[in-house]
């Protein structure tokens, strides 16, 4: 897309990243990726101004932002897209939502005829979030939290390319029942230039900067119901 200038952002797994585009997602003007477990809100928006000193014209020069919506680290997709959101409100420009399963997985399409490519990422407590994608990029497994065996049994036989966090999850799971499945890629978080490159060709208006969950939060808001049970104000 000549004379664009797209900054993506992603804080949905265990890095906080930024990266600076021109035209398409090859010409990198500026990336930076720091892994991190926690302390994505303290150290997103450092690295988005880091990225934006080295964009030729600045803030008033993008004319679009991409952030990875998830699913992941719930704090972490929260932190993501309330930044991409309150950028696109300050510059007026779009803000598109990238899914973290076809970041981790788009390196990895087409790259075998008739491979299949299973995105996994980690969902604690023996489970995974779960889709794939044929040698064409169409799904053929929808997202859909599951465990390892479940994932493998919906997707059916074949050569599997395994990415994501729960990649070594659905590997030790398919040795186990005899599939051919292969860890294909690095796990920790996507490649921020994927979610820049998604990002340029999503359509806003189907694809818009919104949390994509596929469970409610492990975390209760335990307090609050003990406040509500003793009838005191909260």
């Amino acid at each position: 897309m000549p004379g664009t200038m797209i900054l993506a952002i992603d804080t949905s797994m265990s890095a906080a990243s930024a990266c600076v585009s021109l035209g398409d997602a090859d010409e990198l003007v500026a990336i930076r990726s720091l892994p991190m477990e926690r302390g994505h809100a303290e150290a997103l928006m450092p690295l988005v101004a880091e990225v934006m000193a080295a964009a030729p014209g600045g803030f008033p020069a993008l004319t679009r932002v991409a952030v990875a919506v998830g699913p992941g680290s719930f704090t972490g997709i929260r932190v993501g897209v309330a930044a991409a959101r309150g950028i696109a409100l300050a510059t007026g420009i779009p803000a598109v939502g990238v899914s973290t399963f076809s970041a981790f997985a788009a390196p990895w399409i087409g790259q075998q005829q008739g491979q299949i490519v299973a995105c996994a990422i980690d969902a604690r407590h023996g489970n995974v979030y779960i889709q794939a994608f044929d040698a064409s990029g169409h799904v053929v497994l929808s997202p859909r939290l599951s465990t390892p065996r479940e994932a493998l049994r919906a997707i059916g036989a074949g050569s599997l390319c395994l990415v994501g966090s729960g990649a070594a999850l659905l590997a030790a799971e398919a040795q186990a029942i005899g599939s051919e499945a292969i860890v294909c890629g690095p796990s920790a978080a996507p490649d921020i230039r994927q979610v820049a490159r998604l990002g340029l060709i999503a359509d806003p208006a189907s694809a818009p900067a919104r949390p994509f969950y596929l469970k409610p939060p492990d975390a209760k808001p335990v307090a609050i119901r003990r406040l509500r049970t003793a009838g005191l104000p909260e």
